[in-house]
């Protein structure tokens, strides 16, 4: 990777992100197309799935929500860019370099959306999109969002009080996330390995069962005073021993057969690094996770992290998890419901 390619790399994202916060809804589909390839391949969270091609994607997650988040504008925290160092992008053949945005989608919510009644009021869609770039086209993009969030702020929370706190997670306290200049190669370095030696922390327990380590296993990788924002249904917490009181012991403790996937991408780029997996995740819920009962089926966790490293440690980390899938997958439609009960 040299810094041409990277900020090459940037320079084509940012262009997409041009389209999407200013083209017209007529001119909405072209836009995309001219920076996407023929065959460009969306993920999305449920209920958006897999999309192929500009208009598909336009047709399905973009333009119904910019309908609904009226005056909608992008409110960024974090962008960087990298090379795929997952295990797992040797046998994808992939080529290029991901570019990761991260922040809120901003709008008045004014018309219903997935079945969500507007409020109309000012409201903020959590995101984070990982987007591969290679011939100066955006072949591949991965976009995460916090549907339950909008549900949180419209006032039709369905699930049990979570375990975090509800608030609108914010950026980096150091305000530096969006990296338009290339990073030093040495941070970048020193990012990854953190990281990468983390997961394999995790994925230690995962494979020796033991549900309820010791903060000192995560003082390994993380600053005491770490700060973690997980998706709506879990929320934010402070400090290693909050974490696990608020949500690594439920995690852990209350879904059994941990089964790590791997990663579709895992980048670093200066003091941040992230990943997403299409599943990472593989469990069973024994009962208690989202304050929902147990069952024995399997069901898949799609994730993005987002992490800030401090020094020699983590600090911040930002978390995406499609939940709304993980439900479904256990026969819960929870989109479905507050249709049907919008009905009534």
């Amino acid at each position: 990777m040299t810094p041409n390619e990277i900020q090459s790399a940037k320079d084509v994202v940012r262009k997409y992100q041009a389209a999407i916060d200013s083209a017209s809804d007529a001119t909405f589909a072209e836009e995309l197309r001219l920076h996407t390839s023929n065959d460009f391949f969306w993920r999305g969270m449920h209920p958006f799935y897999e999309q192929r091609g500009a208009h598909d994607v336009a047709e399905v997650f973009w333009l119904p929500l910019r309908k609904s988040l009226a005056r909608m504008q992008r409110r960024e925290d974090i962008f960087f860019a990298g090379d795929n160092i997952a295990e797992e992008a040797d046998a994808q053949n992939s080529t290029g370099f991901w570019v990761v945005s991260m922040g809120h989608m901003m709008g008045l919510f004014d018309h219903d959306w997935l079945g969500i009644p507007a409020n109309h009021k000012l409201t903020f869609l959590r995101y984070a999109e990982f987007n591969l770039v290679e011939n100066n086209n955006i072949t591949e993009s991965a976009f995460f969002c916090d549907v339950l969030g909008v549900m949180q702020q419209a006032g039709h929370y369905p699930l049990p009080a979570q375990t975090g706190a509800a608030i609108m997670p914010p950026g980096p306290s150091t305000h530096d996330g969006i990296l338009l200049q290339q990073q030093p190669a040495a941070d970048t370095e020193k990012t990854s390995a953190l990281v990468n030696r983390m997961i394999d922390d995790l994925n230690e327990l995962n494979i020796s069962g033991n549900d309820r380590c010791p903060p000192e296993l995560l003082a390994r990788s993380w600053h005491d005073d770490m700060v973690w924002h997980g998706p709506a249904g879990i929320g934010s917490t402070y400090t290693i021993p909050r974490y696990q009181e608020q949500h690594q012991h439920p995690f852990r403790e209350q879904l059994k057969e941990k089964v790590f996937n791997g990663h579709v991408a895992r980048i670093a780029e200066g003091h941040f690094a992230g990943f997403f997996g299409w599943s990472n995740l593989t469990n069973t819920p024994t009962g208690g996770f989202l304050g929902l009962p147990g069952n024995d089926t399997r069901a898949d966790m799609r994730v993005v992290d987002i992490y800030r490293r401090a020094g020699d440690k983590l600090a911040e980390n930002w978390v995406f998890i499609d939940l709304l899938h993980w439900l479904s997958m256990q026969g819960l439609d929870v989109l479905g419901r507050i249709k049907e009960h919008d009905k009534s």
